[in-house]
């Protein structure tokens, strides 16, 4: 928001008068251990006093700004952290809307969240954005949005319901709490000079905001400096060390994510404790987190943990998530450090390798105490327009999921079992957002390519959801290890959320997909004709307006459909969701066919 001078001359004074100890504050903490992040020390026996929205004065003693109204909280020797603040994350990917993720996580200490609503944005466009940021302005922590940037993500291999260009990208930069572009996804679209992908960049340059990155390839030859000479100024889509040596070696920060699915901070944190590059260069962030993980593990105070279990030095993996954060995003003199002038966003913790949010403070108010939100969150309603997007024209049947194959694809691969050809596989990586590009051999019957859960085969389909058309779109996908007849769906299918149906029977098949298309999105596990689990995500088909705990348990159902069709993957309703994510290699589907990431072409399903 911009104010005028006036407006921080008055707040200056306000702060000064308190911290001299002419007025008192609202709020005093006394007698903590400061974790001052913009110095690296820990200094004990520390007070802060808070007047309004901000931090006043932090020092030894501030008892000189307590008054009769003065609420003085006593730290008893806790730690004091700023709160903490995810540098890259998809609200959508929780299931929930921006209001129940803030009310799942401000209890546990974050208190700034950087979104990228790229997922409501491929299905809504620029209306979706604006969404998001309505909602995220009403929030009770900071909520800064950065405005998607590849919609699609891959033009001309996949078809969103909407479409984003330079112009909306111009438009979005002047909304108060738009922070900068969201990540750059078409990375081949900028090392080849595309004229769409740097204007962009461009309009997020004049405009002097941050471009986030994403390049998901392996290649750290010229593509990547290609990459890296086009304006991305982070990336989260490293998963080895050497992918974090190169992008800070080249200027860019290093954002280490763990998420629900994806694990890539051990890996690749190994530059700071074993190589000892400098830490202020990462910053640590979830990317996708589903509400389950939210509810039972944690968000960022989860990655804290996490990061510090994997060597690094406390203090150094506090930096990463709070002044690293801020100073990125040209917010260091508002939020990331506890020091004057800046937001009153504190967390008292007993122990910060075991880190539980005992005392949430956000924008100057107690938000939050022992795990309960005290704060009461705004209700935002959505248009109906923005719960009836699953169109899928017609009501399917199990011939939609049938995979013929034609007599001059047979006769290469004969055998003694029978007739069988070389087929372009998805190979599901545990934990892991890439896919392996298999060819293997799958036998046919009848003219039909049949699932084989002896190794692990099963069918996928994409069904086109937001025009109409009733089109699918079939190929095979290896991994999910079911072993009965069965069906898994989702909306949730990055980046252009048609629907995914995966299984080893059509008829099942076919009925997760009538009944997804009947509670207007979701995801649902079905067996042998019986639902087996469903979370319904009316919103875009991407998220549900209820609590957070009620959308774990029915995400529960889901996963436990999973687990008793026979997959044992980690979050496999996360991995199903990427299934469609034509920008990370290798092989993906999407409404014009199987693609091969790295050549970015379609491919036949038959070799």
């Amino acid at each position: 928001m911009e104010y005028p001078a006036s407006h921080f001359a008055e707040t200056s004074r306000i702060l000064v008068d308190v911290a001299m100890g002419r007025s008192p504050a609202d709020i005093v903490i006394r007698n903590g251990r400061w974790v001052c992040v913009q110095s690296g020390e820990i200094i004990p026996h520390t007070d802060i006093a808070v007047k309004g929205q901000r931090i006043a004065y932090v020092g030894p003693d501030a008892s000189h700004t307590i008054g009769g109204d003065t609420t003085v909280i006593d730290a008893g020797d806790r730690f004091m952290t700023p709160g903490l603040l995810d540098g890259h994350m998809h609200v959508e990917s929780g299931m929930i809307t921006v209001t129940e993720f803030v009310r799942a996580v401000a209890r546990r200490g974050t208190t700034g969240m950087f979104i990228d609503p790229h997922e409501i944005a491929n299905v809504f466009g620029l209306d979706g954005v604006r969404l998001m940021v309505d909602e995220a302005a009403a929030q009770p922590i900071h909520v800064w949005v950065q405005m998607p940037s590849c919609v699609p993500s891959a033009p001309g291999l996949e078809t969103p319901g909407a479409a984003i260009g330079p112009d909306e990208v111009a438009e979005a930069m002047t909304w108060d709490g738009v922070i900068g572009l969201g990540e750059m996804m078409n990375f081949p679209g900028v090392f080849l000079g595309d004229e769409k992908m740097h204007a962009e960049m461009a309009e997020t340059r004049k405009a002097g905001k941050v471009i986030g990155g994403h390049y998901a390839s392996l290649n750290l030859d010229l593509p990547f400096h290609g990459y890296v000479a086009g304006g991305p100024q982070d990336d989260h889509e490293g998963t080895r060390l050497e992918d974090a040596v190169a992008r800070v070696r080249q200027g860019m920060k290093a954002m280490l994510r763990l998420g629900s699915a994806w694990f890539d901070v051990a890996s690749q944190i190994r530059a700071v404790t074993e190589l000892g590059l400098d830490p202020r260069n990462f910053i640590l962030c979830t990317d996708d987190s589903h509400s389950g993980t939210l509810v039972h593990e944690g968000h960022m105070d989860r990655v804290l943990r996490h990061a510090i279990a994997e060597g690094v030095e406390p203090g150094i993996a506090v930096q990463m998530m709070t002044v690293n954060t801020a100073e990125h995003f040209g917010l260091s003199r508002e939020v990331g450090m506890i020091a004057p002038g800046r937001y009153a966003d504190i967390v008292l913790t007993a122990s910060l390798a075991e880190f539980s949010a005992d005392v949430v403070i956000a924008m100057g108010k107690v938000v939050a105490r022992d795990g309960q939100l005290l704060e009461e969150l705004p209700v935002f309603t959505y248009p109906d327009w923005a719960t009836r997007s699953v169109q899928v024209g017609r009501q399917l049947t199990a011939a939609d999921f049938r995979l013929n194959v034609i007599d001059g694809d047979i006769g290469a691969n004969d055998n003694a079992g029978g007739r069988s050809v070389t087929a372009n596989v998805i190979g599901v990586i545990e934990n892991q957002a890439p896919t392996r590009h298999l060819r293997l051999e799958v036998a046919v019957e009848n003219g039909e390519i049949q699932p084989d859960t002896a190794t692990a085969i099963a069918k996928i389909a994409l069904v086109e959801r937001h025009r109409g058309t009733g089109e699918v779109q079939v190929g095979l996908v290896h991994g999910f290890g079911f072993d009965t007849s069965c069906a898994v769906g989702t909306t949730v299918a990055h980046d252009s959320h048609h629907m995914i149906i995966v299984g080893t029977d059509e008829q099942d098949m076919a009925i997760a997909a009538n009944e997804l298309a009947r509670v207007n999105g979701g995801q649902i596990v079905v067996r042998n004709g019986q639902v087996l689990g469903l979370v319904e995500l009316p919103i875009a088909g991407l998220m549900s307006n209820e609590r957070a705990e009620r959308v774990a348990e029915k995400t529960a159902t889901v996963l436990q459909g999973f687990r008793d069709c026979g997959c044992r993957l980690n979050n496999a309703n996360m991995q199903l969701s990427l299934l469609a994510l034509v920008v990370i290699p290798d092989l993906r589907i999407s409404d014009k066919g199987l693609v091969d990431v790295n050549q970015f072409e379609l491919v036949p399903v038959i070799a």
